[in-house]
């Protein structure tokens, strides 16, 4: 019987994770824990204003007993260009559902999803891991280039013609984003169902200093109106 599980666990499939400690990458990392994987988190501190969302992502890393937890500092406050990175630029507040949905917002973070992809696929390829899970979403932000459907399919395309297994055609790769097509309310209640501590986590873009949200930033206004649909 022990020779048998131990079978069991060296054969689980392992999955990244990436966790940045918000409401979209917890729901991502309990589907991935549903799934039965092998669980490697990263969380990245890339220069944003605060660092409550990063507290939170340790908390719930913990809780789903990942295997390795890896917490990155890229600074691309270096670069500024966005309001989460950049303090002499302010994050939008109290704006309407309408503007949410027309154009590319200041808090748009030049290429962070495909940094952040980057560092998931350099380290799911040195674990030889088949899957990396990203909680992008393009119905409540259609205004970020790197949450679309056309980039992570280019990105999933990248990674085979750039590494080691996908040119030597021994490793498959799978990029999942099961929220892509989802509203803000369909992604709390799948969060309920997976029993994911969504009380924990944080999405305000511009938190006070003790952690408690703005309240009226753009992240902050699509959780509460998502909160609200979800429990109508």
């Amino acid at each position: 019987m022990g020779k048998s599980k131990s079978r069991v666990r060296q054969s689980r499939e392992r999955a990244v994770v990436l966790l940045s400690g918000g409401l979209d990458s917890t729901t991502c990392l309990a589907l991935a824990a549903s799934k039965g994987y092998e669980l490697y988190a990263l969380t990245l501190r890339y220069g944003q204003r605060h660092q409550a969302e990063l507290k939170a992502a340790k908390r719930i890393a913990r809780h789903y007993g990942v295997k390795r937890h890896a917490a990155l500092h890229i600074d691309l406050a270096a670069f500024g260009g966005s309001a989460l990175t950049d303090k002499t630029m302010k994050v939008p507040k109290g704006r309407s559902m309408r503007s949410m949905s027309h154009g590319i917002p200041a808090t748009y973070v030049p290429a962070r999803n495909t940094v952040f992809l980057s560092l998931a696929l350099a380290w799911a390829e040195a674990l030889r891991a088949g899957h990396i899970y990203i909680g992008v979403n393009f119905l409540d932000y259609s205004g970020y280039p790197d949450c679309r459907p056309a980039f992570i399919r280019q990105f999933e395309r990248l990674a085979k013609l750039a590494t080691k297994g996908g040119v030597e055609n021994n490793w498959d790769l799978k990029i999942h984003t099961p929220l892509l097509r989802m509203g803000k309310a369909e992604i709390i209640r799948l969060g309920r169902r997976l029993k994911a501590p969504l009380d924990w986590t944080l999405s305000c873009y511009d938190p006070k200093a003790n952690g408690i949200p703005c309240g009226q930033c753009d992240a902050c206004l699509l959780r509460n109106k998502g909160f609200q649909e979800a429990d109508g």
